[in-house]
């Protein structure tokens, strides 16, 4: 289920018709993906540590169930970027779109591009599949992290090259603070 717009009277309205409630923290969730700039995702544990530094009284697992039901819903999109774990953003776009991804700096660029979703639709329709969901990760390095000399990654080594990279992050803010 695709739902391009979103309210807190629709979202109730939704979960009471599949036996759920709009609990004071799935209402609270549904605002803080209303108010991210477009493009931005969260993991459970990031937007978690949003929601203490407003002030909220949630628990981790609390966020995990209530976005995997939105999940369930169509509410959120459920993404895996270069990071090893889910993030998740409000499943607004009738186009699916697809995701560059930076394996040193974790920079991620949307992109729509209408051939790889006709493919996509083609391919199934040819073996008999329904399309739900088409996800293109495409990992990186993007010209930022380029141009600060971090290293190239292989395919072998994202992990490996990430840590290095971050590294080198925290040595420049260190070099910065002794001057």
């Amino acid at each position: 289920m695709l739902v391009p717009s979103y309210d807190v009277s629709a979202l109730k309205a939704e979960l009471n018709s599949k036996g759920w409630r709009l609990t004071p923290q799935r209402e609270k969730i549904l605002n803080t993906f209303l108010n991210l700039i477009q493009g931005n995702h969260l993991s459970a544990e990031d937007l978690h540590m949003r929601l203490l530094e407003q002030g909220e009284k949630i628990s981790l697992s609390t966020v995990y169930r209530s976005v995997k039901l939105m999940t369930r819903m169509g509410i959120l999109r459920e993404l895996e970027l270069a990071e090893g774990h889910k993030h998740y953003e409000l499943n607004q776009s009738q186009e699916h779109h697809h995701h560059l991804v930076c394996v040193q700096c974790n920079k991620t660029v949307e992109f729509e591009d209408v051939s790889i979703n006709k493919h996509s639709i083609e391919q199934c329709q040819q073996q008999g599949f329904e399309l739900i969901d088409c996800q293109l990760t495409i990992t990186t390095i993007c010209p930022e992290a380029r141009l600060m000399g971090w290293p190239s990654a292989l395919p072998h080594d994202w992990m490996c090259s990430r840590v290095k990279a971050q590294e080198e992050i925290k040595r420049k803010a260190q070099e910065k603070e002794k001057v």
